[in-house]
């Protein structure tokens, strides 16, 4: 076995056991796990100790990339028909309104304090997505199976999407902006990225639906779970459209079409949660505290305006779908967590826009940072005090 194998090894035995050690311990703290979990990474990370093996950092993307798939394939999981259709309403009306109120909320801000009208639109855009891997693991930890839970959970699975069409035509604004002419190259690109994933989803996931748990009755065994979610991924990847989207589809099709299964997504869970706890680990490690440092002033309007976005967008929307009061205050708060769809967006941008590389990806990447650490916080928080919902 070679040197390499052995800290590979080795590297994720440590991580599995110190990791479930934070786990009990957060149970007994206010913090939730993802962030004791990111503290972790960081003090074990090149920032500090610089424990963490080169061979393992290397391979961070292919943890991510299996970790959020999985993810998307439970959040999808979680909108069958009979649930949807009870809360469909107060979804739409509360992921659009805190989408489209933190892009608004964000580009004015920044303005404001005196940023190109360009970047702004672009930050504005990319304020808008979340980070479904950490409220997830939130709402695991937490174990509340309540409303507000499921509603969240709900509102996860679209924010994406809507930050991504916002995003395109973010893009397209700035490029018109620029070259004083209409293009809508990047509409195409998102619809395309988009409804690229809706349908590879649905080509996977129709005929998973009623071959899946025919081996053990009623039940699909971890390897029939793994191996359609990897492939729906890899092919994703492949064809160059969203694999988050394209899980979540997946879930989606089989908790709605299977109903030969009791439950289809048991032997995910199984597995998912040490995926998630290699990651934040891993995440944690890799964060760039040095960001922080050149945040400056549009970096603290960025995070102010994108968490009062979230708040009032969130409150907005569920006032319009009629959501009562506790759930309307803390909606909002429990959406702050922002991860790796954010810095993708600003890696498109930026090489699209390389005159504007340095402001978005120093603002991006250290709000992130921020977001990442004080986001799944405010989203226990916000579990916490709707438990009776």
């Amino acid at each position: 076995m070679t040197n390499e194998s052995s800290q590979f090894i080795l590297t994720i035995g440590v991580i599995l056991l110190l990791g479930l050690l934070l786990s009990t311990l957060a149970q007994r703290t206010f913090l939730p796990r993802v962030t004791l979990l990111l503290i972790f990474g960081m003090i074990i990370g090149k920032e500090f100790f610089d424990l963490i093996p080169q061979v393992f950092s290397d391979r961070f993307d292919i943890i991510a990339d299996m970790t959020l798939l999985m993810v998307g394939f439970l959040l999808g999981g979680k909108l069958s028909k009979e649930s949807f259709l009870k809360s469909a309403g107060h979804v739409l009306w509360i992921s659009v309104s805190a989408a489209l109120a933190t892009t608004l909320i964000v580009s004015f801000g920044l303005i404001l304090a005196g940023l190109s009208i360009e970047i702004s639109i672009l930050l504005g855009c990319i304020a808008a997505a979340t980070a479904p891997a950490a409220i997830l693991d939130v709402v695991s930890e937490t174990g509340h199976k309540t409303r507000f839970s499921h509603l969240l959970l709900s509102i996860v699975a679209l924010d994406d999407i809507w930050a991504l069409m916002l995003f395109a035509m973010g893009m397209s604004v700035v490029k018109s902006l620029n070259d004083h002419a209409a293009d809508a190259f990047f509409v195409m690109l998102a619809a395309r990225d988009i409804g690229g994933a809706i349908l590879l989803g649905l080509i996977i996931g129709l005929p998973a639906a009623y071959l899946t748990g025919r081996i053990k009755k009623g039940q699909p065994i971890l390897s029939e779970a793994l191996g359609i979610v990897f492939v729906c991924g890899g092919l994703a990847i492949w064809f160059g459209v969203s694999y988050l989207i394209a899980s979540m589809v997946v879930g989606i099709i089989i908790t709605n079409v299977a109903r030969h299964h009791d439950y289809p997504f048991h032997a995910i869970e199984g597995i998912e949660r040490q995926f998630m706890l290699i990651f934040f680990v891993l995440a944690g490690a890799l964060l760039d505290l040095s960001s922080l440092k050149d945040i400056g002033l549009f970096g603290a309007v960025y995070i102010v305006c994108r968490s009062l976005g979230k708040y009032f967008g969130a409150r907005i929307g569920s006032q319009l779908a009629c959501v009562k009061g506790v759930t309307r205050n803390w909606i909002g708060a429990a959406l702050l967590p922002q991860a790796g769809v954010a810095i993708g967006m600003a890696l498109v941008a930026s090489n699209q826009f390389p005159e504007y590389r340095q402001v978005l990806l120093t603002i991006v990447i250290s709000s992130t940072v921020f977001f990442e650490i004080i986001g799944p916080v405010f989203t226990r928080l916000a579990i916490k005090r709707t438990e009776q919902c």
